[in-house]
């Protein structure tokens, strides 16, 4: 059962609080941050590590890995607390922080890359869970509404710094920039953040994280692999696609008799549950998959240099600021929240149908509104699943509800972004053929050195296998639609719990 509804917080207590919010803030951005800051960066580490296809690895890598720990993070941070299982998350992501500024090699980066997303996926469950802990249910759209304005911001702050390391100094240090704001952030929330002291025994669902995480991890290489590396009907292909099903159900199966779920069957009874996460898949998808190549198509196509085309990125930034602050404000004046994602999923659609007539003439005002129209789409859902889940479960599922959302987007991402990089990939190569020897150094350097033919030739073929990925985008963002209109609205409460739970 629900906890019961309480007062806010005293006064006394509102400047830790705001230092809690701001670390975790800070968490959050790390964690978002090398979602995007790899974007404008991708064509220059591929130009100088090789492996064109494996380049959608570079993001996939670090969106599994922390898809396939959320759950893990959130039950354990709900069995232990959240404040040591921080800790350890963001001491992974730094150590894979580091390694990724060593990488030498296509496979060492990805490597490090999964190791980062092991932190990360704690990152961003655990940061949205202490919200839960010490922020009334109707004032926590508006701080989720924040939240999303820091993912928001990570996504120009991302591709700029990105950019602009590239240019200045090299790739490396876009990973070193995480490790000074995760010291800062491991400071503040330490000091403000304080532990109950209590300490319970419980038994940890090992196997179903085992279960499920090789479920994902199969059902990824499959997207990832199907129809490029291999054809559909390879043994390679219906091995992944046999091994990704027979998890699924062992998992579901495991779940069942787990004393400690991590993902409890029952939360699918609730509307609010499985109508957010099915929209959090498919809002996940759209962005992850779409925004993953649009520096691509600003660098080859547009010919633009990385620093430029993180600034390009800026109108979908606007977009997710001012329609998230919105959002979060109105949730907060009215308590509801079911209109929101019925507008953002409509946007979302509209601004991926847009995109999906840009080519290389495509004027940068165009290109501008057209991203501006997506972005104000998902600045209308990022406050809304969580909080609407949060206000919808009893207080000792929060965390494993929060991180279950976060699941479903973390999945959309990376087998959207697993499936268009498999795509585009083909596409390209289908498009240039022999004419130009791409493969493992197209990028910006690359550019330089070919005749005029030859570059107008490569940016017709990048728009030509990047727009159906637009269109893809399109169609998930209709589906998110479609659940937003089954989307039942229980009023937000005014309810909160002690600190350093």
């Amino acid at each position: 059962m629900s906890s019961a509804p309480s007062v806010a917080p005293p006064s006394e207590e509102t400047g830790s609080t705001r230092l809690i919010i701001g670390s975790i803030g800070t968490l959050l951005l790390l964690a978002s941050l090398d979602q995007t800051i790899v974007s404008t960066a991708l064509p220059t580490i591929v130009a100088d590590l090789g492996g064109l296809e494996h380049l959608s690895w570079v993001v996939t890598a670090y969106i599994l890995a922390s898809t396939i720990v959320a759950p893990l993070y959130g039950k354990i941070g709900d069995l232990y607390g959240r404040r040591n299982t921080i800790f350890v998350s963001v001491g992974l992501f730094l150590l894979g922080s580091a390694l990724c500024g060593l990488a030498n090699s296509m496979t060492f980066l990805i490597l490090a890359r999964a190791l980062q997303g092991l932190g990360g996926g704690g990152l961003f469950v655990l940061a949205l869970s202490v919200v839960g802990d010490v922020i009334p249910a109707k004032d926590r759209g508006k701080v989720q509404g924040i939240f999303a304005a820091v993912f928001s911001v990570s996504s120009v702050i991302g591709p700029l710094i990105g950019g602009w390391f590239v240019e200045a100094f090299s790739w490396h240090w876009i990973f070193y920039i995480n490790i000074p704001l995760g010291a800062l952030a491991v400071l503040g929330f330490g000091i403000a953040f304080k532990p109950t002291g209590r300490r319970v025994k419980h038994a940890i669902d090992w196997w179903g994280a085992l279960a499920l995480s090789v479920a994902l991890a199969t059902l990824t290489l499959v997207t990832s692999l199907g129809g490029s590396s291999f054809d559909w009907a390879s043994p390679e292909i219906l091995g992944l696609a046999a091994l990704s099903l027979a998890s699924f159900a062992l998992f579901v199966f495991i779940e069942t008799k787990a004393s400690e779920p991590i993902l409890p069957l029952g939360l699918f009874k609730m509307n609010v549950f499985w109508a957010t996460s099915l929209i959090g898949f498919a809002v996940g998808a759209a962005m992850f998959g779409a925004i993953t190549f649009l520096p691509i198509y600003l660098q080859i196509a547009k010919g633009v240099t990385p620093t430029v085309s993180g600034l390009m990125l800026i109108p979908m930034t606007f977009g997710i600021l001012t329609s998230s602050t919105v959002a979060g404000r109105y949730m907060g004046k009215t308590g509801k929240y079911r209109l929101l994602p019925i507008i953002g999923t409509s946007f979302m659609a509209l601004g991926m149908v847009l995109m999906s007539t840009i080519d290389t003439q495509t004027h940068a005002a165009l290109f501008s509104a057209y991203l501006a129209t997506f972005g104000f789409g998902m600045g209308c859902i990022f406050p809304v699943v969580t909080t609407a889940v949060q206000n919808a479960v009893p207080r000792e599922q929060l965390g494993t509800a929060t991180a279950a959302g976060l699941l479903f987007r973390q999945v959309g991402g990376s087998l959207a972004v697993a499936a268009f990089g498999a795509l585009f990939t083909s596409r390209l190569g289908a498009a240039i053929g022999g004419s130009v020897e791409y493969s493992g150094e197209i990028g910006p350097q690359m550019l330089h050195g070919l005749p005029e033919e030859a570059k107008t030739m490569i940016a017709g073929a990048v728009v030509n296998a990047i727009h159906p990925i637009f269109w893809a985008a399109a169609g998930l963002a209709v589906f998110g639609l479609i659940i937003s209109l089954i989307l039942e609205e229980i009023p937000l409460i005014n309810r909160t719990v002690p600190k350093g739970e």
